[in-house]
């Protein structure tokens, strides 16, 4: 269930970070600047984590494209479970 939460709670900071680029929010210049920040700064420690965690990222039963998204949009909150499961099955 916190996994859940927590990607929700990422889909939120990006979608908020992109719909602050379509259309004016009521929130203030500053606070847009900072969730987009966040959301530009979350993007790129999980591109990182594509690159330095790729033989988890390709545990993924799915398609190996599609596990590379998922990474980019939740991070370890993808991976983590599949490298769990694998690790538990050795």
């Amino acid at each position: 269930m916190f996994n859940v939460l927590c990607k929700l709670v990422l889909l939120a900071v990006y979608g908020v970070a992109l719909a602050s680029y379509a259309t004016p929010l009521p929130l203030s210049a500053d606070a847009i600047g900072w969730l987009r920040v966040a959301a530009l700064a979350l993007l790129a420690a999980h591109a990182l984590e594509v690159v330095f965690c790729f033989r988890k990222v390709s545990l993924h039963k799915g398609p190996l494209l599609d596990s590379v998204l998922l990474t980019l949009l939740f991070g370890f909150l993808h991976w983590k479970p599949m490298a769990d499961v694998a690790r538990q099955a050795r």
